[in-house]
């Protein structure tokens, strides 16, 4: 059977009653390019899907499974003590459910009828009693990695997403998170049925003032007769553009 053109479920109607669920990564998508999620929120055409990078999701359940012995004892992890934060890992009877995607922290925004949602990839709670939100990086890369990267501000966002969605949820919560990095040594003479990491800890301090701002203009993007306008600086826009005018070009010379 032919898969339909179009996706059917998880489509915005103007008209809608029912809270809409928009999840943090669909907030990335729409300040990476409104076109490109506004043709997949509301007509339900998405970007193509991308292979899932296996390797990084094992890294991240093996981190969480290591993280959670320690939670259950109610002990620092060694890299805790290593690194010189005083935290332990959080308990919370939700944990699981917070950590799942496509379910996630969850708080119903009123303006906007949005029903928001994220998966932190960890919690940890600080001496203060304050929640530390933690998200796992995994790489394999020789350069040095640094958090100041442009490219890097989708993952400082993806941080403050999370603090925003606890603070809603009547958490205190610590300013300052953390990216768990781990980096695997691809200079190895040989491979020996393992890898090598080396982990590295970056606190960043998050403000999350601007979220309720873009809820809104997500609120007003979806709420267009029409599509915006193509991003410049999008590839996939390019693209579009690009075959479409190298169609007409071959229909039409």
């Amino acid at each position: 059977m032919t898969a339909p053109l179009r996706r059917k479920r998880n489509i915005f109607t103007p008209a809608q009653i029912e809270p809409y669920r928009i999840s943090r990564s669909k907030i990335e998508l729409f300040l990476e390019c409104p076109r490109c999620f506004y043709l997949d929120r509301r007509l339900g055409v998405a970007r193509p899907s991308m292979p899932a990078f296996a390797l990084n999701l094992a890294v991240d359940a093996l981190l969480k499974r290591e993280f959670d012995q320690y939670r259950r004892k109610r002990e620092p992890h060694p890299l805790m003590v290593r690194f010189g934060i005083h935290a332990i890992p959080f308990a919370h009877p939700d944990l699981d459910t917070w950590r799942e995607n496509f379910k996630g922290v969850e708080y119903f925004h009123t303006p906007t009828n949005f029903l928001v949602c994220g998966a932190p990839d960890d919690v940890w709670i600080g001496e203060d009693q304050k929640l530390i939100v933690v998200d796992y990086k995994a790489t394999s890369t020789v350069a040095e990695i640094s958090m100041e990267d442009e490219c890097r501000m989708r993952y400082k966002r993806q941080i403050e997403i999370y603090q925003w969605l606890l603070r809603k949820n009547g958490f205190e919560v610590s300013e300052t998170g953390y990216f768990l990095y781990v980096n695997a040594d691809k200079q190895k003479d040989s491979f020996d049925q393992s890898l090598h990491f080396a982990v590295h800890l970056f606190p960043y301090a998050g403000s999350d003032t601007w979220v309720d701002e873009v809820l809104g203009e997500i609120l007003l993007c979806l709420k267009r007769d029409q599509s915006p306008p193509p991003n410049p600086e999008c590839e996939w826009c390019r693209y579009r553009r690009n075959a479409a005018s190298a169609e007409h070009e071959q229909c039409f010379p």
